[in-house]
């Protein structure tokens, strides 16, 4: 069965991310289709890229790096959940995507963002374009949740029917996309 990871990547204390994470989770495991799992990037403290060699040699010397690498391989696609911090994706993001390259590859990933007025659209965009580097085949549907109108109080996550329907998209768009690839991964 094809195996989609929920990344969530903020590491940041109060982040609202988790709750966004949580609801992408619970919503994609009642859908079916696919094997769903959560990955947080505050579980898998990765420091400042420090491996010697460029990760597309995939010559890892540091534990922390090998174990990374096992955990991203057993999937075929992915959904990032993703703050936007000065118009862009998180660094611990854009550091856990960097210690890897073949891990990848040929794989199909979806975006859900949050941020202030545009949602996180831009931080989205970002990551579209490091996926593309990577070979992975990022889908057209996203999610990008405004915090001023979908957190209550800025806090509480409140999300509604529209949300909800974007979500499915984009979940339906990587199930698909991660299955035509697996040729591909195959090979």
């Amino acid at each position: 069965m094809t195996r989609i990871a929920v990344v969530l990547g903020s590491t940041r204390p109060g982040r609202r991310g988790q709750q966004v994470a949580e609801w992408v989770h619970e919503l994609a495991q009642k859908r079916g289709g696919a094997e769903f799992d959560l990955i947080d990037l505050a579980d898998h403290p990765l420091p400042h890229l420090d491996e010697a060699q460029p990760p597309m040699l995939a010559q890892y010397a540091n534990q922390h790096t090998k174990e990374w690498s096992a955990l991203i391989s057993g999937y075929d696609g992915y959904v990032f959940v993703t703050p936007e911090y000065n118009h862009s994706t998180s660094g611990a993001l854009k550091n856990a995507i960097d210690y890897l390259f073949q891990e990848w590859n040929n794989k199909a990933a979806g975006i859900v963002s949050y941020g202030s007025r545009a949602g996180g659209a831009r931080a989205a965009e970002h990551l579209r374009l490091i996926l593309g580097e990577l070979m992975v085949a990022d889908v057209r549907a996203q999610v990008t949740i405004p915090i001023q109108q979908y957190f209550e109080n800025w806090t509480e996550f409140r999300p509604d029917q529209q949300l909800e329907d974007d979500l499915g998209l984009v979940l339906d768009q990587v199930i698909a996309w991660s299955t035509a690839l697996q040729p591909l991964r195959a090979a």
